[in-house]
């Protein structure tokens, strides 16, 4: 590869035509030429800003259209986007906009209190641009792309990249460094499975893919974009001439997301597991007359768990869909798939992973297939640099395996007799009683196998004899009845019975973030509430 993402975006704006879509949102279309026309505007007002080559752009906004054009702009300009969780609070958004390094912050207007009160704390920043409202004292993007159009007159490179930062869930947020040759191969590579098609090998041969009209169906991302499945399901869409479908309304509002997708008639969709999937599912047997989504032929998800309940009962509404389980994470992406079809029975949280190893954590040594050992999963290809401004962490991650780098992603599994994977959970989140190593992933799939149970979430609490006991709170399916004792025994009939939850507690909702994953924290807080 010689060119850089930027180049990607150039390339396709070349291949589409001006009038076709690149953006629905809220009933508002924004046709490829709008698209072109604002990224390059916006990206020569980032350049006259005097940003140096990879100067940071924080984007610290919800979906939107702001969001797609303020990170290809940067790619354009040569600059690195970096993604911003807006749920933190000041503190957290000064620690992430010190560590980034960035020099330009693209904020959601409804965020203007925050920027206000870090703006004087951040020197370094030097533009501050709110989206969608004009705020007092600082630029407004809006106008930022009233300038020149046309294609920019630069020379971009492969290792043009973006800042993805983690979570924070295992300490403070750290910026994956994606360097745009490993991200196109990501992405490219990523078309075969899901969609059959041809990874393109140039720039030309991705045009070609354009004009054949193959693959351009509208996708809805239903997770934020600044969360690495929105992000990579959204990018991995615009860089094939696909639409994408976003919302600027907060939170996951099932009727509302499917009766855009109706409205689009969209063939592909990102979500992150159950938390997506099951309240969608729901809202699809309620009113099944309101819907129409057999168009959709892809369901991308990652990040959490999707039971085979709720897959088999998609299927009853978009027949032809193929059910794309990605195991991922913000260091690296295709460590296991698990794909699914309407004659496949959906199995649970097994996955195939031909990048993909497990190995001792003591000397990096791969686990025997069957022999029912537990290890760490280590993936190999297409991997990022690593973390930014911190090698001591990069070394520790990304460790070479008998001459190969590998990343090390903190998961446990075992392997299968017939080489599948199987995932127990993050290390982090493990529970230990009496001695026992329990996954709490494992103990929440089984809960969300029993029928009445719409979420749950496990978790370890101190313990006089055992150190620590299982503990979880539950939500129930809407008008569902069931006690706790119920619950813990279709554990136990499912798993060891020391891996059920010796307490439990039926809540109304289980505490998640917007983009699906669990809030253990604020779980544990639920737990302590409800036991008063």
């Amino acid at each position: 590869m010689s060119f850089g993402y930027g180049d990607v975006f150039d390339a396709v704006a070349e291949a589409v035509r001006p009038d076709d879509p690149a953006i629905f949102c809220d009933g508002d279309t924004i046709s490829w030429g709008q698209f072109s026309a604002t990224s390059n505007a916006l990206a020569r007002a980032l350049q006259a800003a005097g940003l140096a080559h990879g100067a940071k752009v924080a984007q610290y906004m919800r979906n939107g259209p702001a969001y797609p054009l303020a990170f290809v702009a940067a790619l354009k300009a040569r600059l690195t986007p970096v993604n911003v969780n807006y749920r933190y609070g000041p503190d957290e958004l000064a620690y992430l906009f010190d560590n980034s390094d960035a020099e330009v912050v693209v904020f959601d207007s409804e965020y203007a209190d925050n920027a206000r009160a870090l703006k004087p704390r951040m020197p370094r920043v030097r533009l501050w641009i709110s989206a969608y409202t004009r705020v007092e004292g600082f630029a407004f993007l809006d106008d930022l792309t009233l300038g020149d159009g046309s294609r920019l007159n630069i020379k971009r490179s492969p290792e043009d990249m973006f800042l993805l930062y983690t979570g924070g869930t295992t300490g403070m947020p750290k910026g994956v460094m994606w360097p745009s040759n490993i991200w196109w191969d990501v992405l490219a590579a990523g078309r075969a499975p899901v969609l059959g098609m041809e990874p393109p090998a140039t720039l030309e041969a991705l045009q070609a893919q354009i004009r054949s009209g193959e693959g351009r169906a509208p996708v809805y991302i239903a997770p934020p974009l600044m969360h690495g499945t929105g992000m990579f399901t959204g990018f991995n869409a615009l860089s094939k001439g696909a639409p994408i479908v976003l919302t600027r309304t907060p939170g996951f509002n099932p009727p509302a997301a499917l009766d855009a997708m109706t409205r689009h008639a969209t063939a592909g969709l990102a979500i992150v597991g159950d938390a997506f999937a099951r309240p969608m599912l729901d809202a699809l047997r309620a009113n099944p007359a309101r819907y129409d989504v057999r168009a959709m032929r892809t369901i991308t998800s990652s990040g959490m768990m999707w039971s085979p309940e709720v897959k088999q009962g998609l299927f009853e509404f978009m027949p032809d869909v193929l059910l794309f389980d990605s195991f991922g994470a913000s260091e690296a992406t295709g460590l296991g798939v698990q794909m699914t079809t309407r004659d496949m029975k959906p199995g649970e949280g097994r996955f195939d992973a031909p990048n993909t190893i497990v190995v001792r954590a003591s000397d990096f040594t791969p686990i025997a297939p069957g022999s029912g050992e537990v290890g760490l999963v280590a993936k190999w290809g297409n991997l990022p640099l690593g973390y930014y401004k911190d090698p001591e962490k990069t070394a520790r991650t990304y460790v070479n395996i008998n001459g190969v780098r590998h990343l090390i992603s903190g998961d446990h599994a075992t392997v299968s007799a017939d080489g599948s994977i199987r995932l127990l959970g993050r290390g982090s989140h493990c529970i230990n009683s009496g001695g026992e190593k329990i996954y709490p992933e494992e103990v929440e799939e089984g809960l969300k196998t029993h029928a009445k149970v719409f979420d749950a979430l496990v978790f370890g609490l101190a313990d006089d004899r055992f150190g620590q006991s299982v503990a979880a709170v539950v939500s129930l399916e809407p008008g569902a009845h069931a006690t706790p004792e119920e619950l813990i025994d279709h554990v136990r009939s499912r798993l060891s019975h020391y891996k059920a939850p010796r307490r439990l507690h039926i809540v109304a909702q289980v505490p998640r973030a917007p983009n699906g994953k669990p809030d253990y924290p604020a779980a544990k807080d639920l737990f302590a509430s409800a036991q008063g």
